[in-house]
């Protein structure tokens, strides 16, 4: 019996504020190397733990300055079983880690409960392979095989939701939703678009999303999202109709640079803010049913505070009187 999606359920008015690029920030700001671009393995590292409470305390300030919700997310992008094996950790150690990484999440929000209108805790899961390159197939069938690891360790953690980073192929979405369907947790799926636009496997935003939900079936995600693309690369692929309302999470880099050059600077490319508040703002103006907004590479605090002050404004504008 195929299972069913289950469901992250929407406040009238709620509006949450998830991170932005939680890797470059440690990595540029805090100089913290990343082996396999493998967060969770900080969470062994006193210093780093250190920063990182820091960092997540400047985010959690901008959503209760801007009265958002909080969506934190896992930093077990990386707590898969293939890279898992590459940074030599055994299926129980990886569980471990997976563990620590949302115990940590929950134990920096805890001070902000009477500030915020709700805190809700995500598993992050990535893609099997390399986020940017088509360096191997998977079909459904094996990717909710191989993500269902990830999903029930997510399970036993209690989280909120799932949010599924980076994913540029329709076979992986489809796998995905159905591993978190069968551990009963809701799924936001991400893609990832390139400067063309659309996937790097092929696909437009509006042909990824609208064939997953019809692979996925009973199965399909609780909503889609867009992450590590700025909107100068996702904004065009957003072709008018009704499958727009199943984007729920926006979450874009903060430099226009194509993404695996950004990837090569070696620091962190702030892009403008300003600028990048304001086009959410715009998004939020004609995308009513987006309420998961964030960042991602080289995005944080000041970015929260243009995007979340931007978001809000459209979204006060918008309310009926």
């Amino acid at each position: 019996m195929t299972s069913e999606r289950a469901v992250f359920p929407r406040q009238e008015g709620l509006l949450y504020l998830a991170e932005g690029g939680t890797e470059t920030e440690i990595m540029y700001r805090h100089g913290h190397e990343l082996r396999e671009f493998a967060m969770f393995e900080l969470m062994n590292k006193p210093a780093a733990v250190a920063d990182m409470t820091d960092m997540y305390r400047r985010y959690l300030d901008m959503a209760a300055k801007h009265g958002f919700a909080a969506l934190l997310a896992g930093f077990d992008y990386r707590a898969s079983p293939d890279w898992g094996d590459k940074l030599g950790y055994s299926a129980e150690g990886l569980r471990e880690m997976q563990h620590k990484c949302i115990d940590f999440l929950r134990d920096v929000a805890r001070p902000y409960a009477g500030q915020l209108p709700r805190v809700a805790v995500a598993g992050c899961v990535g893609p099997r392979g390399d986020a940017y390159a088509l360096n191997r197939d998977i079909t459904a069938d094996e990717a909710k095989a191989y993500h269902a690891t990830q999903m029930q360790t997510l399970k036993e953690c209690g989280v909120d939701l799932v949010w599924a980073a980076t994913i540029n192929n329709v076979p992986e979405a489809v796998g995905i939703s159905r591993a978190a369907a069968s551990a009963g947790l809701p799924v936001n799926v991400s893609f990832t678009l390139d400067s063309r636009h659309r996937l790097r496997s092929g696909p437009t935003l509006k042909e990824a999303i609208e064939a997953t939900d019809a692979q996925a079936g009973p199965a399909r995600p609780d909503s889609f999202g867009i992450n590590c693309s700025h909107p100068v690369e996702f904004e065009p692929a957003l072709e008018p109709g009704e499958w727009t309302r199943r984007i729920r999470s926006l979450r874009p880099n903060a430099a226009k640079m194509d993404k695996v050059s950004l990837c090569k600077l070696g620091h962190i490319e702030e892009g403008d803010p300003e600028e990048l508040g304001l086009m959410m703002g715009d998004l939020a103006r004609r995308y009513p049913d987006i309420d998961i907004w964030g960042g991602c590479c080289g995005t944080w605090d000041k970015h929260f505070d243009r995007i979340a002050y931007h978001v809000g404004q459209a979204r006060c504008e918008t309310m009926p009187t």
